[in-house]
This record gives structure tokens, sequence and C-alpha cells, in this order.
């Protein structure tokens, strides 16, 4: 109890915590009328001191010393939980407690009965006990069993402050006081705390648990024969299916107990329906327990049905087994749900959850010995204590709580992060069962969303996602680099608008054909920028960002890659005429110059039906060299941008994307910027302008490459000899 911040005076008292341990940086006094019930607002690191705060307002109207005794036994912990007032609201509940400490002192001192605060704890703890504890014994049957509850409860917190004032004036607790303390313990442990259903070992006589449909639900879930127990085990009073499922699995003692009571009012409600005789009232009914189990386990078994796997509810072969099979299934599944936490907004990553944990469970009732061990089996995660929050629950929230961070405090796109619905959808598709069991840590799952690359252009993806030309044959970055479609037609819709616009002014001067085809054009380009994005979505499984929200508009569905390829063929179709036509100039030319009608028709939406020039090309040889001449100089552009411009910026990219920085400079103009964006833009923008220019430069090299070879092997600008030998002739 002695600490820095309070300690005992010369009189055996209790004196309040030294004022300027905490008050040095509070902005002025908290009003008191707002902290008159300090137990109602204790901040949430200062939980445990809630049940302390409270028992000082039960007592203060009998024993004002005691109240303050226990509020300053509550400032102490509280110091002790939260030294420097760090947590939300700390400092301000800790101000307040102080005052009314200080406030306090004097009063109740002089109100003291014993000369000292040890004697008086003593006390009034042993007229507690009589006067409260003994006298609710002694009525036995007629006692309230909620206000015995309570009772013990605030004995504990009594006794607590004592030991703890003792402690502080060197006085050690009788032995009177510690033997009541132990039969409290006992008490205490059997009148646990409950929502409807006292189910402790002196409940039987309690009215609610006269029902006879509470009676045949819990005589059900006490029937225990058969289940393997684990050789540490410690029998207790009556024992049940889920304290089975506790100690192998390892849930947490509150939730079995809350689950416990939940399952048994889901049967007790049904069975009560189906009976109609009373003597069927006694025993649980075979069709509620299928009824409550069929509601259970119906997304269940949609999600397996989806997903073309079989359930891992498998009922044994002897009848008499079948009831306890289903109980068991069934409290598993409320003990998941109920430590599941948030992952309850993830309905169908419990489902994957439940299937493999029902598969250990029917792999221990059969008694399947491990290959490894030579043990039965167990969970993968163990049956530790709160094993399953910590090997579970934990990891799949860490990520829910990561992704939330970038959506708050980072203020990241919807495409960078994702939510409830995202990681849900995981769990519908078959890839969910890579995560294997017990989930590993490094897949995908698990893995901080790096940022989409779809949008980029097609070197920055293959950099992005490995750098090698092998890359491109991984389902996943070819994937994304199918999307420079996307782009295509958006650059082919604005070529179409522009000319359009560009041929307004010569309107009135076009055929009513010419019209309707420059109309046309930017009809035709704008359905491909909306057909080509819905199909792509749909070639993904999880999609982000606009490809999420394009298939929420379209309709959530199974991904079908196909359906974007055969878009792609549709839309690069004309341009595969356009390319043969080219390759073949005199089959160009004859179309050119047919008269027939579909032939005319498509060289009109090729291009304006011209008469000047019309099946007049160049000879296949003279294309083929224009062709090679216009390949290898992009070859060299694009290998000299990806080797030497873009693949040397990804590594520091990334680095700097990732490097956190909480100075911010310039903020007015770039306000808290995520991703560092401001130096990547400054890094990045010479090598765009770099990359959209250099095709002049590589003209311009080629140009003079192939010119003066072919300058060359034609001689040209030599002057013949013949030639000057004659024009140096006399003239006659």
């Amino acid at each position: 109890m002695a600490s820095s911040s309070g300690g005992l005076s010369r009189a055996g008292t209790m004196r309040p915590p030294q004022r300027r341990l905490i008050r040095t940086q509070t902005a002025g006094n908290l009003g008191e009328s707002i902290f008159d019930d300090l137990s109602e607002v204790v901040p949430s690191t200062l939980v445990e001191i809630a049940p302390i705060l409270r028992v000082a307002n039960e007592v203060e109207a009998s024993n004002p010393r005691v109240a303050y005794l226990c509020r300053f036994y509550a400032f102490e912990k509280a110091h002790r939980l939260d030294p420097t007032s760090s947590g939300r609201g700390v400092r301000q509940f800790k101000t307040a407690l102080l005052q009314r400490l200080e406030r306090e002192n004097d009063p109740t001192l002089m109100g003291r009965v014993q000369k000292n605060d040890a004697r008086e704890m003593k006390n009034f703890y042993q007229q507690y006990y009589k006067k409260y504890i003994q006298a609710l014994q002694t009525a036995g049957e007629k006692a309230d069993r909620h206000q015995l509850t309570k009772e013990y409860q605030t004995a504990s917190v009594l006794f607590e402050v004592l030991k703890a004032v003792n402690l502080t004036q060197a006085v050690e607790v009788d032995q009177e006081i510690l033997d009541t303390k132990k039969e409290i313990d006992k008490k205490t442990e059997i009148y646990a705390p409950y929502n409807i259903l006292p189910l402790d070992p002196d409940s039987a006589n309690q009215a609610i648990m006269q029902y006879p449909e509470i009676q045949s639900a819990v005589n059900a879930l006490r029937n225990m024969r058969g289940l393997p127990w684990p050789k540490d085990h410690k029998p207790k009073i009556n024992e049940d299916i889920l304290d089975w499922l506790q100690s192998m699995f390892g849930f947490q003692k509150d939730n079995v107990a809350n689950q416990r009571e939940h399952l048994i009012l889901l049967l007790a409600n049904v069975h009560i329906r189906n009976v109609k005789t009373p003597e069927q009232q006694f025993k649980l009914d075979d069709q509620a327990l299928t009824i409550v189990m069929k509601k259970l386990f119906k997304n269940y078994k949609q999600w397996c049905k989806y997903l073309g796997r079989k359930s891992s509810l498998w009922m044994p072969t002897i009848q008499q087994d079948v009831q306890q099979r289903k109980l068991l299934y069934m409290g598993l599944y409320l003990l998941i749900w109920g430590e599941a936490a948030n992952l309850r907004f993830m309905p169908e990553c419990l489902c994957y959850i439940y299937h493999h944990m029902a598969f250990e469970l029917y792999g221990m009732l059969i008694g399947t010995v491990s290959a490894l061990t030579g043990e039965s089996v167990k969970p993968a995660y163990g049956g530790d204590e709160e094993a399953f929050l910590n090997k579970v629950v934990t990891p799949i929230y860490e990520v829910i709580a990561r992704e939330a961070k970038k959506s708050k405090t980072e203020k990241a796109k919807h495409s960078q992060w994702r939510n409830y619905d995202d990681l849900n959808e995981y769990f519908w598709s078959v890839d969910c069962f890579r995560l294997g069991w017990l989930m590993r840590a490094d897949s995908d799952f698990f893995q901080q969303r790096i940022k989409d690359t779809e949008d980029n252009g097609i070197m920055i993806i293959l950099s992005w996602n490995g750098g090698s030309l092998g890359d491109l044959f991984d389902p996943t970055v070819l994937k994304k680099i199918l999307s420079i479609f996307i782009t295509s037609a958006i650059l082919n819709l604005g070529q179409s608008i522009l000319h359009l616009v560009m041929n307004w002014k010569a309107r009135k001067s076009m055929t009513y054909a010419v019209q309707l085809r420059y109309v046309l054009k930017v009809v035709s380009a704008a359905a491909w920028v909306v057909i080509l994005p819905v199909t792509y979505a749909y070639t993904l499984n999880n999609p982000t960002g606009f490809a999420r929200t394009i298939k929420g508009w379209f309709g959530n569905g199974q991904s079908h890659p196909s359906l974007y390829i055969v878009a792609v063929l549709i839309y690069l179709s004309p341009h595969f005429l356009s390319a043969t036509l080219f390759a073949i100039p005199y089959l160009r030319s004859t179309l050119e110059s047919s008269n027939i009608s579909l032939i005319i028709f498509m060289m009109w939406w090729a291009q304006p039906r011209l008469y000047v020039g019309r099946g007049m090309h160049e000879s296949p040889f003279v294309l083929l060299m224009y062709t090679l001449f216009w390949v290898a100089l992009l070859v060299s552009k694009i290998a000299f941008s990806y080797f030497i411009e873009i693949k040397p910026l990804v590594g520091p990219t990334k680095v700097i994307m990732n490097t956190p920085i909480n100075t911010y400079q310039w903020h007015e103009f770039f306000p808290h910027a995520k991703n560092n964006i401001g130096v990547i833009i400054a890094l990045w923008a010479p090598i765009i302008l770099v990359y959209f220019m250099d095709a002049q430069i590589w003209y311009a090299i080629y140009s003079t490459i192939f010119g003066g070879v072919y300058g060359a092997s034609k001689r040209l600008g030599e002057v013949g000899e013949e030639y000057i030998h004659e024009f140096l002739q006399p003239v006659n």
C-alpha cells in the first residue's frame, strides 16, 4: 500500500497522496458534481478499480472511514496500473479522486471508532460478514441468491482493502479473518455471476431451475459418456459438454459460462414448444435438438455447398450418441462465436474456423492417434488456457485492426486497405484453404496490402512484381498486365473525341455517312471503356477499389477470367484485320477498290472512302523494311526505359513509401501526404518526362543510322566519273 504517492502518518492513519504527482499538468479544477460517483466514470484502462469504488459507495453510509480507505486503495491501484497517467481520461480521473480524498480525509478520521485504520477495517469486515453473509446463509433456500452473490463479492473487496491497510501499517491479518476469507472464496467460486440461469451446485432449488424444459437441457449437456479428458484434468461438480470443450480447445472461462446459458435457453425454448405430454418434458426432445441445429448451421452448410466442400458435421452410427454429438457440435460453434469478438462481422471467416475445428473435434471423438506424437488428436494450435483467443482470433483481429488504421489515421484510399467485407470475401473462395490450419502467418491474407499497380504501365507492373521477364508468366502479374487494354480503350475514346472536335467546323462539307462514322466511333469507344473494366472486374477473386464498386453495380458473383479474354479479342479484332491488310498490300488494294457492299462497309469503318490514292501502296519489301525500322526503334526504347529508367527506381520507391514520417513540412500545401507522395512525384517526374520524349531521340538516332547506311548503299551524293569527264570536255 505504501508508495511514493501516499503513506502512513504518525497517528496510524492513511494520508492522501501528494497532489503534485498528477495536478501539475491538469488545467483547472474539475467539476465536483460530475465526479460524485467515480465508479461510473472509471477510464477503460483502470476498469479493475471500478468494483472497489462501488463498494466504497455501498459502505459509505454505515462507515465513511472504510469508504475513504477503499477509495484510497483504489487510487493507489490506479497509480500502479498507469503511473504516468498516459491513458485516455486517466489524469482527469486521478485528479478528481485525489480531490475527493483530500476533502474526506479529516472528516472521516474524526468519525473513526477505532484508534487506527487497521482495526477499523478489521472490525467493519467482521461485522459485515456476520450481518450480511451469515444471515443470508442461515436463511437457506429463502435467501436472495442474487443478493448473496453480491455480498460475497463485496466481502472479497473489503478483505483486499483490509490486507492492504494491514500491510501498510505492518500488522498481520488475524487467522480468524483468513479462515473467513477461505470460506468466502469457496462460496464466491460457486456463486459466480450469471445472466439468467444459476447453474452452480447450490442452484437446484432455485425457481427457474425447476422448469422441466430447463432441467431437460441441463441433463442433456451433462451427458459426458465416452468423452476423453486430458490426463491432467481435475474433475469438478456438475461438469458438462462445454467444460470438456473448454479443456480441449482452450476457450475462456466466462465465454463458456455465457454460452452454456445461451445453449440451454435455445434448447429449452424449442423443447417446450414441441413436447405434447408431461412425461416428455423432462427428456430433451430430439426434434427440438434438430431444429436448433438446423438454424444454427444454416449459413455454415450453405458455405460448404458453395465451395464444394463436405461439412465437418459427422454423426456416429450409435443412435444414443447422436444427441451428445449434436450438442458438442452446437456447443463448439457457440463457443467460437462467443469468443470471436469483431470476427462476428465476418461470418464466412467463422465458417472457415469452425470447419477445421469441427473436424478436429471429430478426430478426438473417434480416438484418432497422431502419427507424429502417438497421442490422441489435439487442436492444431494446442489446448492451453485461452489458446483459441491467442492463436486463432488475435492474428485475424490484428489484420482487421491494421487495415482499419489505414482508413482512419492514414486516410488511405479504399483500394489500399481492406474492410470487413473485403476480408470476409476472401473466405468465399476456395483460395481460403491455402491458409491451412493452423493458419499460416506468411499467407497473403496476413500480409500488408501493397498498393495496386493495375493502373500503371506494363513495365512498372512487371518491375514492381519482381522485375524478371519470367514474371510475365505469373498469373497474378499477367492479370495486372492485361489491364493495359483498359488504358488503350480510354486513349481510343480520347482520340475519337479529338477527331470529332477537330473536324467539327468541317461537318457541313461532310456527307451524312462520314458524319455518322465520327459519331459511331465515339459511341463505340465509350462502350469499350465500360465493357472492358466491367469484364476485368470479374477476373478478380477479391476486388478492391473501383473494381469492387463495379461488381457492386453489376452484382457480386464468382470470377470469370474468360469473359475478359473474350472481350479483349473482340476489341482487338479490327486491329488484327488492319495488321493483316498492312502485311498484305495486294489484298488491301483489292478490298479498297471493291464495290461489294459488305467490303465497302468494312473499309468505311476503318477510314473514309477516299478516291485519291485508293489501291496505291508500297511493295511488301518496302513495308517489311519500314516495319523492321520501327520494331528496332521501339525495342531499344522499351529496353532502355525498363532497365535504365524504371527498374532501378522501383526498389527505392518501395522503401520511400514504407518509411514513416512524423514531422511534416509545408503541410499547408501537402497536408499529411501519405506514402511520401511528394518525394515519389519528385523522383518519378523527370523519368516520366524522359519516357515520353526519348522516342524522338531514338528516332533521330535510328534515322541517322538507317539513312546513312541506305545512302551509302545507293551512293547518294556521289558524282559519276563519266559525267565529270563529259562535263570537262571543251565545247565545239
